[in-house]
């Protein structure tokens, strides 16, 4: 499952998106360090149901009406302080819980309403622009000084007639989910000595930077966007990263309401309506909701969910079936698994997906869509139905 992490300083709001995203019961206080232990839940990344080209729509618990929510883990850390790769509040702590992570959503306080180190201080009094490239800052120095403390591993096998510089980075970035071939890809991009001995701190610095740029990106969460000055947003904006104004708390009142019964809203829609009796007070905070959503497109968290894994991961839904014609499995459920896969991949990528052995007795595949046969070289594509036919099916 792809694991997405909140990151951000204490009192951003991570807790309070974890529990609109999740509906999980955690702490969420007006404190620095609410959370200690990481939370982990699942949440949904939403997109078009290929149910949308049928007559009826397929009654999956995860499709409301089209509307196709596929899990992916959410992971909520303790906030992040500065010097925190240095071991300072629960800094080693955190950046060890991000280790498993795809992608990262730093939560920040757009309403400049928490200073530095997440102490609250009036709206609008802390700059929250400074703190853009706070996170991966921590996770580069972090990274850098885990290369730095191990290097010498790294020479001392560069004395064996068969080294291999790759490899042996590889084996040093295993645990904070780098690939060997994420590795050969930032070597293509950098300049360095080829006796690793002769590598410097700076030779450490740049490759620990472009592998935490490879391996956990960033979207920046503007949180906080109903209360903060519009400038805050714009300035937020106006940044070399991926913005998404959210309000989490509204969010998490629209999921309540919503499940109460007195408001007709799936996560991700732009608006909502309201079904049942609510007090005036009830009423006028929903419509101030409505007006942020108005602004923005929605209450920021669902479309921060999907700018990570479909915008900045690039990932693709694909749904196997047993049936091509009917599009059900073997016991006649309508489309009843949805896969998140990296764009360009093929039928066979698939198949491996939903399960080794089914990938290992991989024979053709049938794109139900079109009712015919695909090639192995096929690329799959958003929204793509697929038999797959194997000898372990």
């Amino acid at each position: 499952m792809i694991s997405i992490a909140l990151a951000g300083k204490p009192n951003a709001g991570k807790s309070t998106f974890y529990t609109a995203a999740t509906m999980a019961d955690v702490d969420v206080g007006n404190y620095p360090f609410t959370t200690i232990d990481p939370n982990r839940g699942v949440t949904h990344v939403r997109t078009d149901c290929p149910c949308l080209a049928r007559e009826e729509r397929c009654g999956d618990e995860d499709c409301r009406d089209g509307k196709r929510y596929v899990p992916v883990e959410l992971l909520d850390v303790a906030g992040l302080v500065p010097g925190a790769h240095e071991g300072r509040g629960l800094g080693n702590q955190f950046l060890d819980a991000l280790t498993d992570a795809d992608v990262i959503l730093q939560v920040v306080d757009a309403a400049g309403a928490t200073n530095a180190g997440g102490e609250p201080v009036e709206v609008g009094e802390y700059d929250p622009v400074e703190e853009v490239d706070f996170v991966e800052a921590e996770m580069d120095a972090w990274l850098a000084g885990i290369l730095d403390r191990n290097w010498e591993s790294v020479e001392r096998k560069s004395r064996s007639p068969d080294f291999d510089l790759e490899e042996a980075i590889t084996d040093l970035l295993t645990g904070f989910g780098a690939t060997e071939h994420d590795v050969t890809v930032v070597l293509r991009g950098l300049e360095y000595p080829d006796d690793p001995i002769q590598w410097t701190d700076d030779h450490r610095d740049a490759l620990a930077a472009e592998v935490r740029a490879l391996t956990k990106p960033i979207v920046l969460v503007a949180n906080k966007a109903d209360i903060a000055p519009p400038e805050n947003v714009e300035r937020l904006r106006e940044t070399d990263k991926p913005v998404i104004p959210a309000t989490a708390d509204g969010e998490l009142a629209l999921r309540r309401a919503a499940e109460a019964g007195v408001v007709d809203y799936d996560p991700g829609d732009e608006d909502f309506e309201i079904v049942g009796d609510l007090s005036d007070q009830q009423e006028t905070g929903l419509e101030r909701i409505r007006e942020v959503m108005g602004e923005f497109g929605g209450t920021g968290v669902q479309q921060a969910l999907n700018e990570s894994v479909y915008g900045l991961l690039d990932l693709i839904t694909a749904y196997p079936v047993q049936n091509e014609n009917k599009w059900t499995d073997a016991k006649g459920n309508v489309l009843p698994d949805a896969f998140l896969l990296p764009h360009g991949s093929g039928p066979k990528d698939l198949a491996y997906t939903v399960h080794t052995d089914i990938g290992d007795g991989y024979l053709h595949a049938v794109d139900a869509r079109a009712d015919r046969r695909i090639g192995e070289d096929t690329e799959l594509e958003e929204g793509d139905v697929i038999k797959i036919v194997s000898t372990a099916s």
